[in-house]
């Protein structure tokens, strides 16, 4: 019977750490979560904090702004980024924010959505925006490099990648991948061999996974699935309480250069109207767009 129990608790905890699963808001909300908090303690740092809470790294620094990644002080209270707005794009099989560096998931008249942190396409490899599907679905990926890749490769490593790299350990693919129809075909959501990159921009382009939360996604998806990759900074609702909220996340950079590390965040004509409404309090809403913190604010008189 204890070790029943055991295999059990040792179950529902994996369940637990593949993925945030939230009830859908009730109609005409689109809040849904709660934040939490975090004490550190000795021998924390934002990586193992993030896959704890299954989060993304840049999420944690967007929302703790001053604190060490590598050494947080022990004591300091973190606030972890698990209460968000809802995209406002039709809640319907796989949604991607990249400003967010989240992937939603509606399950099929399913009334919860699940929540994960991704890694996407750095600086000159952006991820496009898209609205597509799954084109294949694929265990035990190879990997087959383009040209392109191979050659920055030579140039910034100085090794040789093969032309093609087969499923296994050493495969940058992990252990699933789902194509979707989009340009060449090229675009992938995938899985990784690697401890790092969730939450970041480091990819060539694709939408990368932690291992456990590719084998969930890729288990419930199925050919000709929606996918839409969207790029909503601000996100903003008039909550059915009569609150309204808003949340800002950080523009995604275009180059590398420090002119380009700016602040400013563009805004949607929906937003502009949504903030110029009489019961806004214009103060809390332009902190909000120049804090950026990621973070749904309440912004009403």
């Amino acid at each position: 019977m204890i070790r029943v129990m055991l295999l059990f608790i040792l179950s529902v905890i994996s369940t637990l750490a593949v993925a945030n699963v939230y009830s859908l808001p009730e109609k005409g909300s689109r809040l849904i979560g709660e934040i939490q908090q975090h004490v550190v303690v000795k021998g924390d740092f934002f990586q193992t904090i993030a896959k704890q809470y299954n989060v993304g790294i840049l999420e944690l620094i967007e929302t703790n702004p001053g604190v060490d990644p590598f050494l947080p002080t022990v004591g300091t209270k973190l606030i972890i980024p698990t209460q968000m707005l809802l995209p406002d794009v039709p809640r319907k099989g796989i949604v991607i924010n990249l400003p967010e560096l989240r992937l939603y998931y509606f399950p099929n008249k399913g009334k919860e959505v699940h929540v994960f942190p991704v890694g996407i396409g750095r600086i000159g490899r952006e991820t496009p925006e898209m609205v597509t599907k799954i084109k294949a679905r694929i265990p035990n990926p190879n990997w087959t490099p383009p040209a392109s890749i191979r050659q920055a490769h030579l140039e910034e490593l100085g090794e040789i990648l093969p032309r093609v790299v087969p499923a296994g350990p050493d495969n940058p693919l992990g252990d699933y991948a789902m194509q979707l129809s989009y340009g060449d075909g090229s675009y992938l959501i995938h899985g990784t061999n690697k401890n790092f990159g969730i939450g970041m921009r480091v990819s060539s382009g694709c939408v990368r996974l932690n291992p456990d939360d590719i084998e969930w996604l890729f288990n419930q998806t199925k050919y000709g699935d929606s996918v839409r990759i969207i790029n909503q900074t601000v996100k903003v609702s008039a909550e059915p309480d009569g609150s309204q909220i808003i949340e800002v996340h950080s523009a995604l950079s275009k180059s590398e250069s420090a002119v380009d590390q700016t602040k400013t965040v563009t805004m949607s004509a929906g937003v502009v109207k949504f903030i110029s409404q009489a019961d806004v309090d214009n103060i809390k809403a332009n902190d909000a767009l120049l804090t950026q913190n990621g973070l749904p604010v309440d912004i009403s008189q």
